[in-house]
């Protein structure tokens, strides 16, 4: 079978295809990776189950894997040393991880250098006060947040960087899978959230990295 792979797509507007695991077979996503890695050092995959990482890590070389966010990445990647992130990653409490990870490690694949702040929600405000000299070095947050999705809200009041509001599928019954934080941001008083859908990380992440990018 032929796979239509964009290989241009990194020279055209600066990131590779990334492919999407959840919905592929084991030697589907096979087949396209051993294409894909023909023209890049490195694949990235979202969304994949553990029992397909398992089948594919030992066809490849250099292959990480997160649980959480079933993020994999196959192939070399590049360390950036930068002192300062170019993007942190705040989440409003520890259930947010899988969404925050996949935002995470595909930043770092992208070549940007980020670090995570983790529950820091606003049930106890003072924690994210506490960190307000670190997050300000940052170039671009992204703010995770389930339940009442206030803390991109909170943030946008206190910190100048564009923000990428990121609505997380926990909360009890009304949170109604991430839709009550969803609307939350989108409803936002604090000026100029961008919002995604619902837990995507990966593309919050994509959005930081082209604001990142048009900074330089």
């Amino acid at each position: 079978m032929n796979y239509n792979i964009d290989h241009n797509r990194k020279t055209r507007i600066g990131f590779p295809e990334v492919i999407y695991g959840e919905s592929k077979d084991v030697d589907t996503l096979s087949n396209i990776l051993e294409e894909t890695l023909k023209h890049s050092p490195n694949a990235l995959l979202t969304k994949l189950q553990e029992e397909k990482y398992l089948k594919i890590k030992d066809k490849f070389k250099n292959v990480f894997y997160d649980l959480k966010s079933g993020i994999c990445i196959v192939g070399n990647l590049t360390k950036n040393k930068k002192r300062n992130p170019d993007i942190i990653i705040l989440s409003g409490g520890t259930s947010d991880e899988f969404v925050v990870n996949e935002a995470f490690y595909t930043s770092e694949f992208l070549g940007l250098k980020a670090k995570k702040i983790i529950d820091v929600g606003v049930a106890g405000v003072h924690r994210l006060l506490d960190r307000k000299e670190e997050i300000n070095k940052a170039k671009v947050l992204i703010v995770c947040a389930g339940f009442e999705g206030a803390l991109p809200t909170v943030v946008g009041g206190l910190f100048p960087q564009p923000i990428i509001a990121v609505p997380i599928s926990i909360g009890y019954g009304v949170a109604k899978g991430g839709h009550t934080a969803l609307n939350s941001m989108l409803s936002s008083c604090a000026n100029g959230l961008l919002v995604t859908n619902i837990d995507n990380g990966y593309g919050a992440a994509i959005a930081a990295y082209r604001i990142v990018k048009g900074l330089r």
